[in-house]
C-alpha cells in the first residue's frame, strides 16, 4: 500500500535534504495543449547520479500529486549529478535562478526518463535563454540548503 495514497501522512516528512543538482543536456522549445500528463500520487522520487530527466512546466496552478496537466511548455532534460530526493513544492532553479517549484511527476516515458513538472510561467527553455551546461537545483533555499 502507498501511504501517501492511503493518507497515512499528515504533512509533509522530509524535513532536511540536500538539493538534487544536476547540468542541462538538452535545451527545448515547444509548447502543448491538452497534453494530459498524469502526475503520480507519490510526493516524492529518487533522482541518481548519472539519470536523464525532463523539467516541463505548466502554469496550471492547482498542478500536484494525483492531478491532470493539460498546458505545458518545456525547458530541457537535464543530467543528475548529485542525486537525492526531488519532493513536490522543491525550488527549482537553473544557474541560481527560480524556474518554478516542483508539482509533481509524470512516468508516461518511464524507466527511460521522469518528467518534472514544475508549477511557473510557462516560457520554454529556449525564450528563457537556457543552455547546455547550465546548473541545474531542485530543493535549494535562497540560503543554499534545503527546500
Amino acid at each position: 500500500m502507498d501511504p501517501y495514497t492511503a493518507g497515512m501522512f499528515p504533512s509533509n516528512p522530509y524535513r532536511s535534504k540536500r538539493p538534487v543538482r544536476g547540468r542541462l543536456v538538452v535545451v527545448l522549445d515547444g509548447r502543448l495543449s491538452g497534453r494530459g500528463l498524469e502526475l503520480i500520487r507519490p510526493i516524492s522520487r529518487a533522482l541518481r547520479r548519472g539519470e536523464i530527466h525532463e523539467l516541463v512546466v505548466t502554469a496550471e496552478a492547482d498542478a500536484g500529486p494525483g492531478t491532470t496537466v493539460n498546458q505545458v511548455t518545456y525547458l530541457g532534460f537535464f543530467e543528475v549529478e548529485e542525486g537525492g530526493m526531488a519532493v513536490t513544492g522543491d525550488s527549482v532553479r537553473v544557474d541560481g535562478r527560480p524556474v518554478g517549484r516542483l508539482g509533481g511527476f509524470d512516468e508516461t516515458h518511464h524507466p527511460n526518463h521522469l518528467n518534472l513538472v514544475l508549477v511557473g510561467d510557462d516560457a520554454t527553455g529556449f525564450e528563457r535563454g537556457l543552455a547546455l551546461g547550465d546548473e541545474i537545483s531542485i530543493g535549494e533555499t535562497d540560503e543554499g540548503g534545503q527546500r
